[in-house]
């Protein structure tokens, strides 16, 4: 008898108490659910045994990437309606001692047998130990992130190699004229204009990735550029690309901890996607750190992703997919939070940008290009990375979106005693 699919429908129904936003589709054949829009395909009963064991994200997650549950139809509709049924409803949840509950999970328990879970994909990273964000846990992070292999980001990222989010115009949207490198072009030069770069001035790259900005930077504007990554294949890569660009008089690209730069003081300071990283136990050192790197007068451009505060900031948790398979020991702070620590560092903020739409439009199309890209992305790497990435981007790019999480460009100044900011009385001109 083919019924696999009502009765997980049935039990995802019974445990949220709302109708199930997928069709389903089990290894059986089976079908349920309404007739329009995407399909949940569950490949395998072994899915519902992680599902058992890791009940929510993180058993979803595992299934997902071990590719024993697939999604036939548009990806990012299939996780918008998905969003609000796991995401939103998981405080609603009823208790495992409810009898409706407690039925439903023994029909899972029948329909996915009796073994025990499987193990964990291989991608997901192993046990941590340590506190968090010593010197040695960052690097391995980074690694875990960073370090999947060269080719494999140049097929996700395209010829700009700039993992952050561009800055569109309205020809950006879907359809319109503007590509993904030109609008990565845009952003490079949109911060160095708010760093307000001058020939032959210092700028510290903090988290310089494969060199992008920094060329950008020594390139257009003739500053003297110092860019420090953990990633050693990053570093091998930009301090190539430099080369080849006939910039290595102007640019200096180190393997090297934030913690350990003290080579200043620097004109200007640009931390793009870093502070993610860094940790809310360690952000204010990270922006005292910066403050006394920089001259007086200097600047700051803090690009950073960030999150919706908590009504109890207790109750934040950090991502389980995200930590385990993409981003280890990462964490987003509140914009408030961000600004009130600049300001405790000692930084007058001066300028508060949200691009956050513009980082929907980023992630589709770095989430196309990989897509476009599979085969070669699975050879480079494995098939379970491709979906891990598939997946996390297509999930943020609905995240941002749906701004439950967004992305803030915070230009700070090192103001003098005497409260000259060396900023013009018009930062910005909206149209």
């Amino acid at each position: 008898m083919s019924d696999a699919a009502p009765r997980l429908t049935t039990f995802a129904e019974e445990l949220l108490r709302c109708p199930f936003p997928l069709r389903v589709r089990a290894w059986d054949g089976s079908e349920s659910g309404p007739p329009d829009g995407p399909v949940l395909v569950v490949r395998h009963r072994r899915a519902l045994r992680r599902l058992l064991w890791r009940p929510g994200e993180l058993g979803l997650a595992r299934a997902w990437v071990a590719g024993e549950i697939d999604v036939d139809g548009d990806l990012y509709t299939a996780l918008d309606r998905l969003s609000g049924f796991v995401w939103e409803r998981q405080r609603q949840r009823p208790s495992p001692r409810d009898p409706g509950v407690r039925s439903a999970l023994r029909s899972l328990a029948a329909l996915g047998g009796p073994l025990p879970p499987p193990p964990p994909p291989a991608e997901e990273i192993r046990r941590r130990t340590g506190p968090l964000h010593t010197r040695r846990r960052d690097r391995q992070a980074i690694s875990h992130h960073y370090d999947v292999g060269n080719p494999f980001y140049e097929i996700v990222l395209g010829p700009s190699m700039v993992y952050s989010c561009a800055y569109w115009d309205d020809a950006g949207a879907p359809g319109g004229a503007v590509t993904l490198e030109k609008a990565q072009r845009a952003k490079l030069d949109l911060v160095c204009r708010k760093l307000g770069l001058t020939a032959d001035q210092r700028l510290l790259d903090v988290g310089c990735g494969w060199g992008s900005l920094a060329m950008h930077a020594a390139g257009e504007y003739g500053v003297r550029v110092t860019g420090v990554t953990l990633s050693r294949e990053q570093a091998a890569y930009a301090r190539k690309r430099i080369a080849e660009a006939g910039l290595t008089d102007r640019i200096e690209i180190r393997v090297q901890d934030y913690r350990d730069v003290r080579d200043g003081p620097y004109d200007a300071i640009s931390s793009i996607g870093m502070a993610e990283h860094v940790g809310a136990t360690r952000y204010l050192e990270y922006a005292r750190r910066l403050h006394g790197l920089l001259k007086p007068g200097g600047r700051l451009l803090n690009h950073q992703i960030a999150r919706r505060p908590e009504e109890n900031e207790a109750d934040y948790r950090v991502d389980e997919f995200i930590d385990r398979y993409v981003f280890p020991d990462g964490e987003l702070s509140p914009l408030g939070s961000t600004v009130s620590t600049l300001e405790q560092a000692g930084f007058e903020v001066r300028d508060v940008e949200s691009i956050r739409e513009h980082y929907a439009l980023t992630l589709r199309r770095w989430v196309a290009n990989l897509e476009a890209g599979w085969a070669r992305a699975v050879r480079l790497t494995s098939p379970g990375r491709a979906r891990v990435w598939r997946l996390y981007m297509a999930a943020s790019a609905v995240s941002f979106e749906r701004s439950r999480i967004g992305v803030n460009q915070v230009l700070a100044v090192k103001t003098p005693r005497g409260g000259a900011s060396g900023l013009p009385l018009r930062t910005r001109v909206w149209s």
